[in-house]
């Protein structure tokens, strides 16, 4: 019997299949033609197709702010990705699968049944910072107050855990996505010129930072002159891109203060020892722990695997399946 988990996520689709460990790790892109709606590439395929595919052939990301935005492509999208994580499918799995704690009832129904149309045997729905929780080896189980920021591609999840359940959470449309908007704005407004997704995440994770240091790092970039509509090359420095980051990092701050200030102060002083565990491929970049420690006073670690944490979560999960069988 397969069970298998999956880190349903705005940028990536991370995929764990019990007794075997992380098996998929591809982006959630899916390249479609515009005029039949067939699927011509899924995951890496089509990531490499972003900002470079001729008229007909779009390609998009089916999820936006961790909630399905394209019901019929996350469906072909996550059947492809299944298929190839167990190969052909005689057996039907069971399905672990992680959302954003604040998703409505109606969107966690539009997960369950995009799953069940790739012919699950039974879908089971977590939250994903209690799952990163438990990825990133916490023992959320004891009376103890633990305390997970989820920082992923669409959405940040902030959440304080005790007794194996979260106490608190807050949920926020702010995460990676909106770092690689903020750096394509900053670009157009300062330097005038026009850069695509792809390589504004470039630029996030070479010299991006949210945090002042010293450090005198520059790059060159590449795009299109918005005045000329001709190719451009500019440099820009680490420096003059951390204010354009800082103001949606500090958002993200006030939303980690906001969920301490509501919890019972045993749990604070909890977390205070503890410290606050950094998850998602968001807390790489560069000046969150340092950025989060300042303003909130308590140690701050980013997870050992942030990348996998959720995925690695499932995987302690489906273990326990029959506890979620509620």
């Amino acid at each position: 019997m397969k069970d298998i988990g999956i880190d349903l996520g705005t940028a990536n689709v991370v995929i764990y299949v019990k007794g075997q460990g992380i098996v998929l790790n591809e982006p959630s892109v899916v390249a479609i033609d515009s005029e039949t709606k067939k699927v011509l590439a899924v995951g890496n395929e089509a990531n490499e197709m972003l900002g470079r595919t001729p008229g007909k052939i779009k390609a998009i990301r089916p999820m936006k702010d961790g909630v399905i935005a394209d019901f019929e492509v996350t469906g072909a999208m996550l059947d492809h990705f299944i298929k190839k994580a167990i190969g052909k499918r005689l057996i039907k799995p069971r399905i672990l699968i992680c959302c954003p704690s604040n998703i409505t009832q109606v969107e966690k129904t539009a997960i369950v049944e995009a799953a069940e149309r790739t012919g699950a045997r039974k879908v089971f729905i977590e939250e994903e910072p209690k799952v990163a929780a438990i990825g990133a080896g916490l023992d959320i189980s004891k009376p103890s107050g633990n305390m997970v920021i989820d920082i992923g591609g669409g959405t940040t999840d902030i959440a304080v855990l005790s007794l194996g359940g979260i106490v608190n959470s807050e949920s926020i449309r702010i995460a990676g996505n909106t770092f690689d908007s903020d750096i394509i704005k900053y670009i157009k407004d300062k330097h005038k010129m026009v850069i695509g997704d792809r390589t504004a995440e470039d630029i996030k994770k070479e010299i991006g930072s949210v945090y002042n240091n010293d450090k005198e790092e520059q790059m060159e970039v590449k795009g299109r002159d918005a005045i000329t509509g001709l190719p451009k090359t500019i440099t820009i420095t680490q420096e003059e891109l951390e204010p354009a980051l800082k103001e949606n990092a500090m958002k993200l701050v006030r939303a980690a203060k906001a969920a301490l200030e509501q919890i019972p102060p045993e749990l604070s002083a909890d977390i205070v020892d503890k410290g606050i565990i950094l998850t998602g491929g968001g807390s790489l970049l560069e000046g969150f722990p340092q950025l989060f420690k300042e303003e909130l006073n308590v140690p701050v670690f980013v997870a050992d695997s942030p990348l996998t944490c959720v995925a690695e979560g499932t995987g302690v999960l489906l273990d326990h399946l029959e506890l979620l069988e509620h």
